[in-house]
């Protein structure tokens, strides 16, 4: 059907299906059939007429000739270890959700191309009918693959997300070790022209075993070599995390790994010990956890570069252009899909691009208002590794963990970007917010000794020119490392950050600096710092950031409702992690407040802390500063935004001690071989003959800085131009909304085919199962009893004061002990009945709280009656009166008053005359005095000491009686015996020697009892 290419060796005829002998011959080093199998001779007029109708032969002939050549029966395929060690049979969770088959709109296993036995008569194509290629209108990427294979070829068949649309490629399983052949044909498909095509090779290959289903997957990561062949990395799970304007992004649940050389006896047992170790090295890493990709939309780059993008390329007729503008710092598969970027057409038709970070979205439900916050993370795959393995900056100025985060603010009143009209990318209700995180860009590094930094310039040069080609400028540094340690660390690289910035300042226009803020946020966590608040600090550092920065609002230029984000700001501590994502929260809150004033939701730029909103958000914040973490330093985060808010002090003790030990454990023993795994995936070590081995290496050093015999020939960079002028303009404003030209009378399929993928015409779903719906929401937080009884306030901003998720029926009574008085009337005691003496119990604490409102020290009812003399002194307002039936509406107004007046009381004490004159007495009390050696008064004295000094007079002293045996037993305590040491007989029985033998007897000195 068409020229679909072959590699044979020679020209010798092949055996059509029905015996029919078919020729080729050569053309520019490949082959190109001239003729049809004979199950398809009754088209063979309509293809003369049609040039580029049929395209099934040359498959059909080349794997004829295969099988007829090599009739040695069919071979088993070799079984190749998966990527991850512990594939899970249901998608792993994503922040608070769990995914499964059940509950996902459609399940996490992809299923395989439907064959039919044979082609059939219903297969043929109606005279006059044409081919779709790659690029024409109409044609999508695609969604789901399945990927055959016979004796000597894989077969990879790809449809779009409405299965109506084929596409295939052919992968050379003969080819030479360490070469990859990858034939790609241009025609796109339809279902019954793809069931043709594989029935015929299936059949032209009966002799070497036919064609089986290998595997159904959902997208083709790219192709990676060791030290023989290829391999070939699928994604077999996937599950939904995030969908933004009708776009859906994916985890990836579930691996495979497939050899592309024959399963020969050279490949299946002698297979070299380095490869097998290889493959174990690439298993450390698991691409289950944590890496993310997506059809339609752009996850490498942010929301407002893609729509500022596409309204670009309406403005220059370039829409719906084939290659993808994927940002590669983000890409971290760009290793595997080099290899076949040479031989497709376009490498992401076939190859899904995929990041590492975290994605995650939630719903915040305001009064019939639907809002999505979507959080995505984006970490570089630049300089990556492990924790204390990755410090610093290399030669290039790229950072340790430098990660992107991206919060999305959206209301869905509509789904997709685009605005009625129609104008194309310019719906008002998105909005973002971009923020970075990075190690300090110097050269420095830590082992268990300390830090060692080497300030150089041109690093951090080098990272901050980048920083203003991808952000623009202003660029807001906050660095909250360390200022003050008794042995210094943190604080060398404090004064060396800063003196850097300070250098690359002097050369930037006044309004391009970089804005620099050092915060020793640790101290100021610390309880001994009073005069220093850790998060009001910090919410005036967020609101300075976004009055600088902006935010990004979509919209119509012509409206004016259109704003961009300038700048970015860039946090950092000496990890990046627990400090730097508590900062990054609160920044992330201001903005929050700021979209979706933006939005229409609320009526100021700010949110007030413990509302569902925010809950809702720092649930989010603290999943994404947990996934940071484990990536980069092996545990969750150690401190969380309650250690900073100084919630759950002691129950976040333990936590925190075990995270600690976890990170020190996966630091020292983890770490090396978590770093060989991102070494071999990224593409940082290539295997060479003749070089060492990965596991050879005594450092990584040389792999991630470059060699310098590269550019020390070359001019460096000037210490005074070491920015790109152009890279410190901002974003400029697209105004092309609208259709003009040849594109008006396009639909808006050709721009963005969102709505199959959204709703699925062609599937059978639910409500309950579509991703929108579960997902997590402020819901969560409303108790289900309170809301149904109506005694909850659905607003997702008002302040929970922790006890409105209780339900008032279901609290516990607290056990209580009451005192009835003796003389108490009998009969008024029976009178009472249980709700009563329960109500009673209920306004204890109330009856308290007004007593000591009114000065009483006890309760007015007790179990002694008043006489008439201490009534008296009462005042008429506090005595005893009848018993008034009140209305619960005024008993509810006394015990707020009584509450409201006990809480003032409390907060704002009071000394009275007579206690502040005590208190004075206490203070100029005698013993105060320093000791008395003489009989001359001090200067001065106070009448308190005089008093005391005249209260013992010579004549009392004089007539004190001391009797005979006080004499006796002072000098028996004045006498030392020559030897005291000695203990005699008489000295038995003295106290002391008594207590002595029963401690030795092991009785405590403070609990016996001695008798004399």
């Amino acid at each position: 059907m068409g020229d679909y290419l072959v590699d044979q060796q020679d020209c010798a005829p092949g055996r059509g299906m029905n015996g029919s002998v078919q020729y080729s011959t050569p053309v520019a080093g490949h082959l190109r059939t001239s003729a049809v199998a004979s199950a398809l001779a009754h088209e063979q007029s309509a293809i003369r007429d049609t040039s580029q109708r049929v395209r099934m032969s040359m498959a059909v002939n080349e794997d004829i000739y295969q099988g007829a050549s090599e009739a040695e029966g069919p071979l088993e395929a070799m079984p190749f270890p998966r990527l991850s060690n512990d594939t899970p049979s249901t998608p792993k969770p994503t922040g608070s959700r769990i995914h499964s088959d059940e509950e996902d709109e459609e399940p996490a296993t992809a299923r395989s191309f439907p064959r039919s036995t044979s082609p059939g008569s219903t297969a043929q194509r109606n005279k006059g009918a044409f081919y779709e290629k790659v690029g024409e209108e109409g044609v999508c990427q695609m969604h789901r693959f399945s990927l055959y294979e016979t004796a000597s070829r894989f077969y990879l068949v790809g449809m779009d997300v409405a299965e109506r649309k084929f596409r295939i490629l052919k992968i050379d399983r003969t080819a030479d070790s360490g070469d990859l052949s990858i034939a790609e044909d241009d025609i796109v498909y339809t279902r019954k022209e793809m069931n043709q095509l594989l029935n015929a090779v299936d059949d032209g290959n009966k002799a070497s075993g036919g064609m089986k289903l290998k595997c159904s997957m959902w997208g083709l990561l790219g192709f990676i070599r060791f030290t023989e062949a290829y391999y070939m990395l699928l994604v077999t799970k996937r599950s939904q995390v995030a969908m933004i304007g009708g776009h859906y992004i994916y985890q990836i649940d579930a691996t495979e790994l497939v050899s592309l050389t024959m399963a020969s006896p050279r490949f299946k047992i002698d297979r070299d010990a380095e490869e097998a170790r290889f493959i174990g090295i690439l298993n450390n890493l698991d691409l289950t956890r944590s890496f993310y990709f997506s059809y339609s939309y752009d996850i490498t780059h942010t929301l407002q570069h893609n729509l500022l993008r596409e309204r670009k390329n309406l403005q220059s007729g370039e829409a719906n252009t084939p290659s993808k503008h994927q940002n590669s710092m983000f890409v971290w598969n760009h290793h595997l899909l080099e290899p076949a970027a040479s031989a497709l057409r376009n490498i992401y038709d076939w190859c899904l691009p995929i990041v590492h970070g975290f994605v995650d979205q939630a719903t915040l439900r305001v009064f019939g208002r639907t809002v999505h916050i979507t959080l995505i993370a984006r970490r570089s795959r630049y300089f990556a590794g492990a924790r204390f393995l990755k410090r610093g900056a290399n030669d290039l100025g790229y950072v340790a963990n430098d990660v992107e985060t991206e919060q999305i603010v959206s209301e869905m009143l509509t789904t997709s970007f685009h605005s009625p009209g129609p104008e194309l990318y310019a719906n008002p209700r998105y909005t973002s917010y971009v923020q970075h995180r990075g190690s300090i860009p110097l050269h420095w590094t830590q082992d268990n000794s300390g830090v060692s930094p080497k300030p150089a310039i041109d690093a951090a040069a080098l990272h901050f020119d980048n920083l203003f080609e991808r952000y623009g400028a202003p660029i807001y540094v906050l660095n909250l490392v360390k200022s003050r340690e008794r042995t210094p660390r943190e604080s060398k690289l404090l004064v060396e950050y800063g003196n850097a910035i300070t250098y690359l300042n002097q050369f930037l226009p006044a309004d391009k600096r970089i804005q620099y803020k050092a915060f020793d946020m640790s101290k100021a966590s610390k309880r001994q710092v009073r005069d220093q608040d850790v998060i009001s600090t910090l919410e005036m550092i967020a609101e300075e950031v976004m009055t600088q920065t902006g935010f990004f609002h979509n919209g119509s230029y012509e409206a004016g409702n259109i704003h961009t984000q300038k700048g970015i700001a860039r946090t950092n501590c000496i990890d990046c992690l627990d400090r730097t994502n508590a900062a990054q929260f609160v920044i992330g809150k201001r903005a929050l407040g700021h979209q979706l004033h933006a939005l229409g939701i609320i009526d100021g730029p700010s949110i007030n802390y413990d509302t569902d909103a925010v809950n809702l958000f720092t649930h989010m914040f603290h999943d994404h500063g947990d996934t940071i973490a484990i990536q980069y330093g092996g545990s969750h985060l150690v401190n969380t935004m309650e250690t900073y808010r100084k919630i759950n002090q002691w129950t976040s003790h333990s936590r925190d001690m075990v995270e600690s030990f976890k990170r020190y454990y996966n630091n020292s023993f983890l770490d090396k071989q978590r770093q060989e795994a991102y070494n071999l995936f990224l593409g940082n070590y290539t295997f060479i003959q003749g070089q060492p081995m990965l596991w050879d290496l005594s450092t990584d050093y040389y792999l991630h800085h470059a060699d310098p015999r590269t550019w020390s020939a070359q001019n460096r960079k000037s210490y005074i131009k070491w920015f790109t002028p152009e890279n410190l303009n901002r974003p400029e404003l697209q105004v092309a909304t609208q259709l003009h030209g040849a594109n008006a009378q396009k639909p808006l399929s050709f721009f963005d085919d969102y709505w199959l993928e959204y709703y699925k015409p062609q599937s059978m779903t639910s409500f309950k199962k579509m991703l929108p719906i579960k997902m997590n929401s402020t819901y969560r937080y409303v108790p289900f009893m309170s809301a149904k009884e109506g005694k909850y306030d659905l607003s997702p901003f008002r302040v929970r004061d922790g006890n409105e998720h209780a339900s008032p029926d279901k609290r516990q009574q607290k056990k209580e002990v009451t005192i009835i008085d003796p003389e108490k009337d009998i009969v008024e005691e029976t009178a009472e009945s249980p709700r009563n003496i329960l109500q009673s119990k209920r306004s204890s604490l109330q009856a308290m709280l007004q007593s000591q409102a009114d000065g009483q020290s006890a309760s007015q009812q007790s179990i002694l009656k008043h006489t008439p003399l201490e009534t008296e002194d009462v005042p008429p307002i506090l005595a005893k009166r009848p018993k008034e039936n009140k209305s619960p509406k005024e008993k509810s107004a006394v015990a707020q008053w009584t509450l409201d007046q006990f809480v003032t009381n409390s907060l704002n004490p009071s000394v009275s005359a007579k206690e502040a004159h005590e208190y004075q007495r206490y203070i100029d009390h005698p013993l105060t005095l320093p000791l008395v050696v003489s009989n001359d008064l001090p200067p001065n004295p106070s009448l308190e000491f005089l008093k005391y000094v005249n209260s013992t007079s010579i004549d009392a002293i004089t007539n004190t009686i001391i009797s005979e045996d006080d004499l006796a037993a002072f000098g028996e305590f004045l006498g030392t015996p020559e030897d005291p040491l000695t203990v005699t007989e008489a000295d038995i029985m003295k106290k002391r020697y008594k207590a002595y033998r029963q401690w030795m007897k092991g009785k405590s000195l403070f609990k016996q009892r001695v008798d004399p």
